[in-house]
């Protein structure tokens, strides 16, 4: 039996403990503070992020993942074995991620096989689609029919997700400080969905319940009364959200025995804020 390998990066919010119970490798996504540099899951988690960024009054840079990073991780895949690899990467529409990945793949093995798989998402989106390639593997399923359950996940998939404050928006300039103050003042709370290929605003709501209970109304008309298969919660330094969020999901629909709840990762976190609370539900075919 051929053996095919599943590589990801950091920005599939999948934690260490599910990706190593799958045999999936992720690549970090870097974090730059000045002259210090941080590989997301590796030497940087959300709560370390957020400390150093309040406490410098600054946000950092972040860098895909350059490819020799990429070139070690395919060489590591086949020093133990692989005959092929299937690498899902954060969508090429929020990183250069992809690019660095398929250059890596062309320039350094242009004999062997890899399939770098664009997710066009972020987070556990991406994650669940790595996810599902591991576990056809699992079945016997073949390289290319692992790939193509990895892509038959995305149009069953439903993230909604929101943010608590406008704070690091306005800290990395795509906000004013001013709109973002008022907003804090009156509690806005921008809800965001995938939109195009990137994480982007659907509507404002007022307050934290308004943004519970709005959360809650996309799920069930995206949803549609389907059955669903997976979900995960994800939130930036934010548990008590998380926890919130998953009761209000099983009061709401018939939800898988299973939520996986994880970080969203530096990588991701530095966009979105501390407090950022999301979820994906996935449907059945």
């Amino acid at each position: 039996m051929h053996k095919v390998k599943v590589i990801t990066d950091t920005d599939s919010s999948l934690p260490a403990d599910v990706a190593a119970r799958y045999r999936i490798d992720q690549v970090p996504i870097t974090i730059q503070f000045g002259d210090d540099t941080y590989e997301a899951g590796v030497n940087i988690n959300d709560k370390e992020l957020f400390e150093k960024i309040d406490a410098l009054g600054s946000l950092p840079t972040t860098a895909a993942p350059a490819p020799a990073a990429f070139r070690s991780a395919f060489a590591k895949a086949f020093a133990e074995g692989a005959d092929s690899i299937i690498c899902i990467t954060v969508g090429s529409k929020i990183s250069r991620t992809y690019d660095s990945a398929v250059t890596t793949a062309k320039d350094d093995f242009p004999d062997r096989l890899i399939t770098v798989v664009d997710s066009t998402c972020l987070s556990l989106q991406q994650g669940f689609m790595a996810l599902s390639a591991a576990e056809a593997l699992e079945a016997g399923y073949t390289h290319q029919q692992a790939v193509d359950a990895a892509l038959q996940l995305l149009p069953r998939s439903h993230l909604y997700g929101s943010l608590t404050t406008l704070k690091y928006l306005a800290m990395g300039g795509r906000i004013g400080q001013f709109p973002a103050k008022m907003a804090n003042l009156l509690d806005i709370r921008p809800i965001m969905t995938m939109i195009d290929g990137k994480l982007g605003l659907l509507e404002k709501v007022r307050t934290h319940s308004a943004a519970m209970n709005r959360l809650i109304e996309l799920f069930e008309k995206s949803t549609s009364g389907k059955p669903i298969v997976k979900a995960g919660i994800v939130h930036v330094n934010n548990l008590t959200d998380a926890a919130l969020l998953e009761s209000r999901l099983r009061e709401s629909l018939p939800m898988p025995d299973e939520i996986l709840v994880a970080e969203f990762t530096p990588g991701l976190s530095v966009h979105g804020g501390t407090g950022l609370i999301a979820a994906l539900l996935v449907t059945e075919d």
